[in-house]
């Protein structure tokens, strides 16, 4: 029976399995102690989630706090929090009485996904092929012209960058509206800010990379078997120059998703980076805590993808 067991956990599926298992105890765990941090970080902070109501009577005051149950001592709140939380509910938002949390994220959280998505398709777009370029004009005024624009995209921060497509596109040109949600052309500026760093670091990775590979031993054979140029980049050379592209793939994610809090904010965007914001402003802890859930499982879920795509990408790493 024993030898049974032994055998089928060396077996692939059995390794797989265990894999698996290992990576979601190590997700749960994560989760676990970021919400946990932010739990007691937030209740450490300075003010409530009331204190603006100064001139509510302090039987008023009194039912409210019951009512969240921040008259109870926080390790009971932690573990009523826990509770409602391993039965799906994320609790009331203290800012928007008459909405659950996971009501207001389910209508921000598309808005989002769409502005992060599109901003990293753009990112990869524009930044690998322009790396490509970079790296085949590689000394020229060519190669130095882009790479200077990638510094520059590197070099400013989204919250520079945000006014000043608002005041050249918007105020300046009156091409794009300033902000809100109303229609594509409100995506047009914020897509661009969020994507412009990471269209910047695509581009001098790719560059790198394929500067590198370009070099190696098995392309120069492969140009001497008489095979064009166009055929050694696309057919032997863009495959593992991507390699660390698709690597960099879960921090640009990342980014994304921590960047679209500013963004929002600045074009005044409905998305869970802007409730992010003001929850934390407003001292709305439940919201906070259900934005930090779902941002740290959105990084999770990333991770988890991205590795399974390098697996894919470069079967060395299956093994690894």
């Amino acid at each position: 029976m024993s030898e049974s067991v032994v055998g089928e956990n060396t077996t692939p599926r059995g390794i797989a399995l265990r894999h698996f298992g290992g990576r979601l105890l190590e997700a749960l765990a994560t989760l676990w102690l970021l919400l946990t941090l932010c739990f007691f970080l937030l209740r450490a902070a300075p003010g409530g989630p009331f204190d603006q109501e100064k001139a509510a009577p302090p039987a008023v005051l009194e039912q409210l706090n019951a009512q969240y149950r921040l008259d109870q001592p926080l390790w009971q709140q932690y573990i009523g929090y826990l509770g409602d939380l391993a039965r799906g509910d994320l609790g009331p938002s203290f800012q928007y009485p008459d909405y659950r949390v996971g009501e207001l994220i389910a209508q921000a959280l598309p808005i989002s996904a769409l502005t992060g998505s599109l901003a990293l398709t753009l990112s990869l777009l524009f930044g690998v092929p322009l790396g490509a370029l970079a790296a085949l004009k590689r000394g020229r005024w060519l190669d130095r012209l882009l790479m200077t624009f990638a510094g520059l995209g590197l070099a400013l921060p989204k919250y520079v960058v945000a006014p000043l497509l608002v005041l050249l596109f918007a105020v300046t040109l009156q091409w794009l509206p300033a902000g809100g949600w109303n229609g594509w052309r409100s995506l047009v500026l914020p897509v661009i800010a969020l994507s412009l760093p990471n269209l910047a670091y695509a581009a001098r990775l790719t560059r790198a990379s394929l500067i590198e590979v370009l070099g190696q031993d098995f392309l120069r054979a492969a140009r001497a078997r008489g095979f064009s140029e166009a055929r050694v980049l696309f057919r032997h050379a863009l495959r593992p120059a991507l390699l660390p592209v698709l690597a960099w793939l879960s921090p640009a994610l990342i980014n994304v998703v921590t960047g679209s809090i500013v963004v929002e904010q600045i074009f005044g965007i409905p998305g869970i980076g802007r409730y992010f914001v003001q929850g934390a402003l407003n001292r709305d802890y439940t919201l906070v805590m259900g934005v930090v859930l779902v941002l740290g499982v959105a990084i999770v879920v990333i991770n988890a993808l991205i590795d399974g795509l390098r697996e894919i990408a470069d079967p060395r790493l299956r093994n690894a």
